[in-house]
């Protein structure tokens, strides 16, 4: 068995294919473009190598960095012609669908075999309501177990019926009702609009960024998350300038920000990153932080503690 998914997949997947005893080895990791998707010929590559495996094709769509969303469509063609399972990690993407003006972005993923979707990201719900959805129920038999004190066979032909058998963790609270709530409150179309002002509003960070002299921009974003970092010194200078910077902000409760390094090697890869998840942000306070990362990059000095 083998696991291929891109060098920005989810941390989660190779634990996963630890827990169920998939070696390191056979997770195989293929590069990413300059803005985070995979690189789909890489990936073929990859395949053609060990045409006599066993694969999992995992596409990311939103990785937690730059929001990258996999070439899915054209991973479900490779998946097809490898006979290959074609897992979409969706956990922070998935929310588009909601969304008239993204959801094209996720085009191919009703090809998939199984999607995972966060609903405590693009969907504002607790951080338990998680879903995976499988392109057909016969997926789950390998979950089911009979035991007489939770689904006696007689209960279940008298009407009695249990869900005990079905979810991987047995016992667990009604989350999906949460979910259902939120989507009868504020219908599709309410929460596509939440989806929308996320992005609008890291475009807006995007821009404030790019009015800094002291900053650069990696990229547009993708999705939500806006990735930069100061442009003077030497690469392991940026590294720890950003550090400091993200501390001063912490330490006098202006701003909780991220960071990140990038995939490669050698100083120069660390970028702050700013998460935007809710749309009850307005702009001002956006440009409230943007003086505040002036006056932080003035006055953190890069020397020694």
């Amino acid at each position: 068995m083998r696991i291929l998914c891109s060098d920005q997949a989810h941390f989660s997947i190779q634990t996963a294919a630890e827990m169920v005893g998939i070696p390191p080895a056979n997770v195989r990791v293929v590069a990413t473009d300059a803005l985070g998707a995979m690189d789909v010929r890489a990936a073929q590559d990859k395949l053609g190598l060990e045409p006599s495996a066993q694969w999992m094709i995992v596409a990311t769509a939103g990785t937690t960095d730059l929001g990258a969303i996999d070439p899915i469509d054209r991973l479900a063609d490779i998946a097809g012609q490898h006979r290959a399972w074609l897992h979409v990690d969706a956990a922070y993407g998935g929310g588009l669908l909601f969304s008239g003006q993204h959801r094209h972005r996720l085009r191919g993923v009703a090809r998939a075999t199984s999607v995972a979707v966060d609903g405590h990201k693009f969907g504002w719900q607790p951080v338990a309501v998680g879903m995976l959805l499988v392109r057909g129920a016969a997926s789950f038999e390998v979950l089911t177990r009979e035991v007489a004190y939770l689904n006696a066979r007689d209960d279940e032909r008298a009407g009695l019926t249990t869900l005990t058998s079905t979810p991987m963790t047995t016992t667990r609270r009604a989350d999906a009702f949460k979910l259902l709530v939120t989507i009868r409150a504020l219908g599709t179309e309410g929460i596509g609009e939440l989806v929308e002002r996320c992005h609008d509003l890291a475009v807006h960070a995007a821009t404030a960024v790019e009015r800094l002299p002291e900053f650069e921009l990696h990229s547009w974003p993708g999705m939500s998350t806006v990735l930069f970092r100061p442009v003077e010194g030497d690469p392991a200078i940026r590294d720890e300038k950003c550090s400091r910077i993200r501390r001063w902000l912490l330490s006098r409760g202006s701003a909780v920000i991220g960071r990140t390094e990038l995939p490669g090697a050698g100083p120069g890869r660390r970028w702050l990153k700013l998460t935007l998840l809710n749309p009850h942000v307005d702009t001002a306070s956006i440009e409230t932080l943007a003086g505040k990362l002036r006056e932080a990059h003035r006055l953190v000095d890069v020397g020694p503690d």
